[in-house]
């Protein structure tokens, strides 16, 4: 059964799942994607050295570019925090907030229609445009609220490690490439000799929210200064 905008919003009634419920409900009762499917040959992971990263947003206008993302969205941002320290020793922590890439992702489980999935090549959540139908049902879902509705083709978007653009022409990822600093690390989690594992071997990360079972494949060496949020 093929599925459209049309009709799957005029069959699906009244149903509204509010932020946050239709994450716990759908994720709970399902097994989780890396319980059920085989190790993909590669798991793409990437990491943001908060130690490194100056807020140039550099990383954030490549990815525009490259992944012709139109103005008023965005599939990256660069968070800056309230000063920390005093004048005239004042510094700032820069965040990375974008998709997580999760092992488990909520998104994927509640998409009625398989527009939200993951790559089990690569380990990429990404979507189906042709097949989203534009019910919301995965931006709420979504712990990190990274995703929001292209305002071109009406459908879920977001980052997917710029697997269409740079990834497949054997290139790193925009954001990566542009980084003046190197704050930016990406490769092969289940490659034991890559960069990024070394990174993760040695230096001290954490994962956003990684409390929800999510388990993010963005990890972050944080500032030295601040609360990690």
């Amino acid at each position: 059964m093929s599925y459209s905008r049309r009709n799957f919003l005029a069959g699906s009634g009244a149903v509204i799942f509010t932020t946050g419920v239709a994450a716990t409900s759908v994720f709970n009762s399902r097994q989780s994607v890396s319980e059920d499917d085989t190790t993909p040959n590669v798991r793409y992971g990437m990491v943001h050295d908060e130690t490194a990263c100056i807020g140039c947003t550099a990383c954030t206008d490549a990815c525009r570019e490259v992944n012709k993302v139109p103005e008023g969205v965005s599939r990256l941002e660069i968070v800056r925090s309230e000063p920390q320290g005093e004048f005239p020793n004042v510094d700032y922590r820069f965040t990375r907030n974008s998709c997580q890439h999760c092992e488990n992702p909520p998104c994927v489980y509640v998409c009625p229609t398989g527009a939200a999935y993951k790559d089990e090549k690569t380990g990429i959540i990404d979507v189906h445009k042709d097949k989203c139908v534009g019910c919301g049902y995965c931006l709420a879902a979504c712990p990190y609220q990274v995703r929001f509705f292209h305002p071109v083709d009406k459908s879920a978007d977001k980052c997917n490690f710029c697997r269409d653009t740079n990834l497949a022409q054997g290139k790193q990822p925009a954001c990566v490439e542009s980084c003046p600093t190197k704050a930016l690390i990406f490769g092969d989690l289940n490659d034991k000799g890559s960069e990024i594992n070394q990174v993760l071997s040695n230096k001290p990360v954490y994962r956003d929210k990684s409390h929800l079972g999510t388990k993010p494949k963005l990890f972050k060496v944080p500032h030295q200064k601040g609360e990690i949020s």
